[in-house]
C-alpha cells in the first residue's frame, strides 16, 4: 500500500513538472514574439518570475520553448508567414552573393521562427581572416565588425569575427568560421546540438515545399 501512495504522488508531482514546464514554455514564447527577444535564458527566467514559478525541475529546454514559439506565431501572427518568405528570399540572393566563402544560413530564418526583429544570419567559411572584410570593401558594402563566441565542438570554443550590415530593409548578421569547420556544424546555443545549417541549394528546396504548402492551403 505504501509503495502504492508514493507511486500516485511521484506520478502526481511528474504531472505538475510537466504541466509547469508547458505553461512556462509558452509564456517564454509570448514574451519572446511580443518583445522581440532572442535569449532563451532570459525569456525563460522571466516567464518564471511572472507565473511564480520557481523550482528548476520546472524550467522547460529552449528547445521546448521553440517549439512553443513556432506555435505562438502559427496561432497568433499568422503575418510573419510574409516577412519569413522575404527573409528566406534575401538569404538566397545572400547565398549565392557570398558563394566564394560557401555559405550557410542558419538561425531564426531557417529555423521558421523568425520576426520583424531577426536579421538575416549566414556562416561563412574562410583561413583568410581578412578575406571576407576585403569582400565587403570591394562591392561598397559597410559592415560593422563584431566578434562571435561558439563551440565548435565538445572540446573546442572560441571568439569569431562577425560582420554586420544593412540591405533590402534587412540586417544581414555574417559570421567567419575556419573552413574544415564546414564539415561539422557548430554546436547550437539553443540546444548544444550541431546547428542547423542550409546551403543554397537546400534552401531553394525549403523554399519551393514552402510555396507548394502555400497553394495547397489557399486551395482549402
Amino acid at each position: 500500500m505504501n509503495r502504492l501512495v508514493r507511486q500516485h504522488a511521484q506520478q502526481h508531482a511528474e504531472t505538475r513538472i510537466r504541466e509547469r514546464r508547458h505553461r512556462l514554455a509558452h509564456e517564454a514564447a509570448r514574451l519572446m514574439a511580443e518583445s522581440g527577444m532572442r535569449d532563451f535564458h532570459q525569456a525563460k527566467l522571466k516567464a518564471a518570475e511572472r507565473l511564480g514559478i520557481f523550482d528548476d525541475a520546472s524550467l522547460p529546454r529552449n528547445r521546448e520553448i521553440e517549439e512553443a514559439l513556432r506555435e505562438y506565431q502559427r496561432l497568433f501572427q499568422r503575418d510573419n508567414a510574409g516577412g519569413l518568405r522575404q527573409r528566406r528570399e534575401a538569404a538566397l540572393r545572400a547565398l549565392e552573393f557570398f558563394h566564394p566563402f560557401d555559405p550557410r544560413l542558419v538561425g531564426p530564418v531557417l529555423e521558421g521562427t523568425a520576426d520583424a526583429h531577426s536579421p538575416v544570419s549566414l556562416q561563412l567559411y574562410c583561413d583568410d581572416p581578412d578575406a571576407v572584410p576585403r569582400f565587403l570593401d570591394q562591392h561598397l558594402i559597410p559592415a560593422e565588425a563584431r566578434s562571435r563566441r561558439l563551440r565548435l565542438d565538445r572540446e573546442r570554443d572560441g571568439d569569431f569575427p562577425s560582420w554586420v550590415f544593412s540591405a533590402e530593409d534587412l540586417s544581414f548578421d555574417l559570421t567567419v568560421l575556419p573552413l574544415d569547420v564546414v564539415r561539422q556544424a557548430p554546436l547550437s546555443g539553443i540546444d548544444g546540438k550541431p546547428m542547423k545549417r542550409a546551403s543554397a541549394a537546400q534552401l531553394r528546396q525549403l523554399l519551393a515545399q514552402d510555396e507548394i504548402a502555400g497553394y495547397e492551403v489557399g486551395q482549402r
